[in-house]
């Protein structure tokens, strides 16, 4: 890692502060299908696997190309790679206007999701301006920039209803065209790639960048990821079509508090970074999935009618919840989410710090998947089961399984650094002779 003695506060704030908001544009792209989606939806008279596939497709793309993104902000520098990142998805959104069929949508879809790819290009950079005790803060108020789905959910819905979809994608298409622009001209390429070139260094091959995602660990934070990034980034696009579907509003009010969700998911990620600095990523880490596993338990739960055969007769009663509790559990939801993404990059550049690209590329590629395979696995269970509050039993499983393994794994490392654990409990007062009466 280079000498950050000699760079400046107000050029480690510059490179923060710009990336973050190129991050917020690209991502607020990224998830432009959550609201226009919906009128694609009603247009062409697509079903909810369909509709799950249209929303998921970005988020395809965007998650394929983090681990070679990822490695080219590593060989190369983050500044260029994010400006192609950018423009490359810039004009991608514009076409959409131009798509007329199903098809032709999935397709420049594909493009669009190259937005997602900034994620880890952000991250390689960034974490090479700040050191390693304040990695997890500066890497927490980065990651805010997935408030970026919830400015998509509070101004995309007003767009579209008064001047149609096409509009939309126009609009973000010149935001992020304009944000790319601006983004090269005020950023500096980061400080360790400055160094390569004064000593003439040779950059790090593709093989030797590949070379952590041997290791078990890479995989399971990527496990990890996959629920607390592609969970949220799944509810982020499915939440729009859950509130219109399940609770029967208008695409305005149900962008607005599938809104809420996304700033708690977002927001809050940067008091995540300052946690893990301060109490331990591991820790936060349990935390998050703890109070996730009771929030997604208890969305899970379907409204259900009871009949109990009582003394003097039936005695009826019903579970369900109405928007406003759902609203408030699932801000909570996204609130740990938030806290849970911080903790996982939090690990990365501190187990990780040669290879902070390839394996912040990984674990994000992972991540990105489950905000493509979610919402197609949402769609498909709701045509299955006919449950709306399927979605969140799914979820429900899989923080099960991400706890549980933590759980193992951590419990595994600590009888292997502490041998003497190893075997029957120890009970010390067993070794007390008794006492003579």
């Amino acid at each position: 890692m280079a000498d950050l003695k000699n760079v400046s506060k107000f050029d480690q704030v510059m490179a923060l502060s710009s990336t973050t908001i190129a991050f917020t544009i690209c991502f607020a792209v990224w998830t432009i299908f959550a609201i226009i989606g919906v009128q694609i939806k009603q247009d062409l008279g697509l079903t909810e696997t369909q509709f799950s596939l249209l929303i998921g497709t970005p988020i395809l793309t965007g998650s394929i190309i983090r681990l070679t993104l990822g490695i080219w902000a590593d060989q190369y520098g983050g500044r260029p790679i994010l400006l192609m990142v950018m423009i490359s998805s810039a004009i991608s959104t514009w076409m959409l206007t131009y798509a007329d069929t199903y098809n032709m949508l999935l397709i420049t879809a594909l493009g669009v999701g190259i937005a997602g790819g900034s994620f880890v290009v952000g991250i390689s950079y960034l974490s090479k301006w700040y050191s390693k005790e304040r990695q997890g803060t500066a890497l927490g108020i980065y990651g805010m920039g997935n408030i970026g789905a919830a400015v998509t959910k509070f101004i995309a819905p007003f767009v579209m209803v008064a001047y149609g979809w096409h509009m939309v994608a126009q609009i973000w298409a010149v935001a992020l065209f304009v944000t790319a622009i601006i983004y090269w001209i005020v950023t500096k390429d980061e400080p360790e790639l400055l160094e390569r070139r004064k000593t003439g260094a040779a950059k790090k091959t593709t093989k030797m960048a590949l070379e952590p995602l041997k290791k078990l660990q890479v995989w399971r934070f990527s496990v990890y990821y996959f629920f607390v990034f592609g969970g949220f980034v799944a509810l982020a696009l499915w939440l729009p079509r859950y509130y219109v579907g399940a609770y029967g509003m208008d695409i305005k009010h149900a962008g607005v508090l599938a809104a809420s969700f996304s700033v708690a998911g977002s927001a809050f990620r940067a008091i995540g970074g300052w946690m893990s600095d301060t109490l331990g990523a591991r820790r936060v880490m349990y935390i998050t999935f703890i109070v996730c596993v009771i929030c997604c338990f208890i969305l899970s739960y379907p409204a259900t009618d009871y009949v109990i055969h009582g003394i003097k007769g039936d005695i009826a009663f019903s579970t369900g919840m109405s928007f406003i509790p759902f609203t408030v559990v699932v801000f909570v939801l996204g609130l740990f989410m938030s806290f849970g993404k911080a903790a996982v990059y939090k690990h990365i550049p501190v187990y990780y710090p040669e290879n902070v690209g390839s394996v912040a590329g990984i674990v994000g590629l992972i991540g990105g998947l489950g905000g493509f395979f979610l919402p197609l696995a949402f769609g498909i269970l709701n045509d299955l089961t006919n449950i709306w509050t399927s979605c969140f039993m799914l979820l429900f499983a899989l923080v099960s399984i991400a706890l549980v393994w933590m759980h193992v794994s951590i419990v595994m490392m600590e009888k292997q650094k502490h041998p003497e654990l190893r075997g029957p409990k120890f009970f010390p007062e067993l070794d007390v002779a008794p006492t003579k009466r």
